[in-house]
């Protein structure tokens, strides 16, 4: 069996009526013959929208089925025994032309009693925002159930939600329970666990052309919702130049934030894990052992678990995240 080396992976894009063309115009993802972009699916292994290998030997095999012929030496021993055969996280570019809907999406225990394989988890980190950009993230008040429902009965559940002004370099943890909704001007990365598990709370009253809105999930979001309230919705840290800051760290993956205009050799012998990089700005070289590849903004390379030594070279100054599970 031929070994591994660093993987790189063609996107999946998906046309939604809220979707932009910021993934184009600011990514330099082509995702024509399309006019717009709502997501692109920069490392998937959810069935139907698997993303495949782009580069070397390997190219065209999607990344489950790598997952399921090299096991621990592409994802490491833990998480293979945890996950099995599909890969755990998938990582998306989103452009918000418009509101998405007010959702909200089940924990691990609630999804797999309702015959789901997990719940969903996951971040946000703003790459571009509109000056005027929102979004929401859990209640601005504590609420009951009962005063909830009323206000979504009434079609007031805006005024009971925290909206929060947007820029780029925020960053936004969602865990499983928390109501969110992206709005208009914002282009950001989500790492989430692999599922689509979402139920739609609330779609701003948008009809079709036939006057028909989209279907809501009011009953089966009741016991996904995390009805408390938190002092901070958004994620407190401060870039440092040429150092790792971490963004979030959760059972289901670790984010870490890295600007650099130097060389940085990452050792990642204490994890058994793959690691993932989000190239956000600029380009990198980066070498695993006998292997040396170019990662430019808008791409995403895997390293597999077997390299516990990664060294990256920016060209000038590179922005990019670091995903691993702890």
């Amino acid at each position: 069996m031929n070994k591994l080396y660093p993987l790189k992976f063609k996107p999946v894009f998906d046309d939604r009526m809220w979707g932009g063309e910021k993934i184009r115009t600011k990514l330099g993802l082509d995702f024509s013959p399309m006019k717009r972009c709502a997501e692109a699916w920069i490392l998937s292994g959810y069935e139907g929208k698997q993303t495949a290998v782009s580069n070397g030997f390997l190219a065209g095999n999607e990344i489950n089925d790598l997952v399921e012929v090299y096991m621990d030496e592409l994802v490491g021993g833990k998480v293979f025994d945890t996950y099995g055969d599909v890969f755990p996280l998938l990582v998306k570019f989103i452009d918000s032309r418009d509101w998405l809907s007010i959702q909200v999406h089940p924990d691990d225990e609630l999804a797999r009693k309702r015959n789901m394989p997990n719940g969903k988890t996951e971040m946000w980190y703003v790459i571009d925002a509109d000056k005027e950009a929102q979004l929401i993230s859990g209640f601005n008040r504590k609420v009951s159930q009962k005063q909830y429902l009323d206000h979504l009965q009434n079609k007031s559940l805006p005024d009971i939600m925290n909206f929060e002004k947007v820029q780029t370099g925020d960053v936004f943890f969602m865990p499983a329970g928390r109501i969110h909704a992206l709005g208009p001007g914002v282009l950001l990365t989500e790492i989430q666990q692999t599922s689509d598990a979402t139920y739609r709370i609330y779609d701003w009253d948008r009809v079709d052309i036939n006057g028909k809105g989209r279907e809501l999930h009011t009953e089966l979001a009741l016991a996904a919702i995390d009805f408390n309230i938190y002092p901070d919705y958004k994620t407190n840290y401060k870039q440092r130049l040429n150092e790792t800051v971490n963004l979030a760290t959760c059972p289901y993956f670790t984010t870490n934030f890295l600007e650099l205009a130097q060389p940085l050799r990452k050792e990642y012998d204490e994890i058994d894990s793959f690691v993932v990089y989000i190239c956000l700005e600029g380009q990198m070289k980066i070498k695993c052992g006998d292997h040396s590849t170019t990662v430019m903004k808008g791409e995403v390379v895997l390293i597999p678990a077997i390299f516990d030594r990664v060294e990256i070279y920016p060209e000038k100054k590179v922005i990019f995240l670091e995903v691993f599970i702890a």
